[in-house]
């Protein structure tokens, strides 16, 4: 079977919550399960196909805790069909072990990380963040387990290596999902610029469907020339906090409405769960 996306759709990710986000940068960050669910069921009326999720706990710091999780995914899908993708990214408080706890909540998609960083800005200046190719082997063999389908994330070309070495080692099936992160410099992504986006895609391996992510104020211009090139697109409020310099966003969903209305004027419909699922390969919804 051939993958592609259909040029006329774009795949809408909402990242409404991520690890370093919280309610004193910006007090419209969903962070407990009601919350984020309700927040995904507007974002899903708006044209979000998938959500990516982080979880907090009661005191709103990074979790790992399965049940919280489950909660997450259970107050959605009584709301929506949008495709769950977990992080497993996790937080910086969280270790590697724990990092996968949530794949036990069995969400569809899951985040991979394609290398190790270094944070160098933040209240996490100084602290590595490890993915080595054996931790990397790891969780991508718990999602194989558990039919979670991986979503690799490549934050500079160097980590392209371990997207083709997954690829090679037959360790991901196609259609293989990459999403393209830019404009993270604290945590040591290359810079969200056209050049690099183009250099990136022009590496992808074949039977790659990408994603792009821009952080801070270049998530727009990083989605509009990632919807250009054919590519489907993340928003959220774990990326960028800010609707305009110096303007909070309301809520995830005036990020996701903004990016609809974008896609549109380039002649792109955001694509349903649905056919979102059907373009990558995951199991319809009974």
């Amino acid at each position: 079977m051939s993958y592609s996306i259909p040029s006329d759709r774009v795949i809408i990710t909402v990242a409404q919550t991520g690890a370093i986000t919280n309610k004193k940068l910006n007090p419209n960050v969903p962070e407990q399960p009601a919350e984020i669910a309700e927040s995904a069921y507007e974002c899903f009326n708006e044209g979000a196909a998938i959500c990516h999720i982080h979880a907090r706990d009661p005191k709103g710091e990074n979790t790992s805790d399965e049940a919280i999780f489950k909660d997450i995914h259970q107050k959605i899908r009584e709301k929506c069909d949008l495709i769950i993708q977990d992080s497993t990214g996790g937080g910086p408080n969280l270790t590697q072990e724990q990092r996968i706890e949530c794949l036990k909540a069995q969400p569809e998609m899951a985040s991979l990380n394609m290398g190790s960083l270094m944070r160098i800005g933040g209240p996490y200046k100084g602290v590595p963040w490890s993915n080595m190719p054996e931790e990397i082997d790891l969780f991508i063999g718990e999602m194989n387990k558990r039919n979670i389908k991986p979503e690799m994330e490549v934050y500079n070309h160097a980590m392209l290596e371990e997207v083709q070495r997954l690829i090679a080692q037959g360790k991901v099936t196609e259609p293989y999902c990459v999403n393209l992160v830019l404009g993270m410099r604290y945590q040591g992504a290359e810079a969200a610029t056209p050049q690099n986006l183009a250099s990136l895609v022009n590496r992808l391996p074949k039977g790659v469907l990408f994603n792009t992510t821009g952080v801070g104020k270049d998530q727009t211009s990083t989605a509009t020339i990632g919807m250009i090139m054919g590519g489907s697109v993340r928003v959220g409020l774990e990326d960028n906090i800010y609707y305009a310099k110096g303007e909070l966003a309301k809520n995830n969903a005036q990020l996701v409405a903004r990016i609809v209305r974008i896609a549109r004027e380039l002649g792109k419909e955001p694509a349903t769960p649905r056919e979102a699922r059907s373009i990558l390969g995951l199991k319809q919804l009974d």
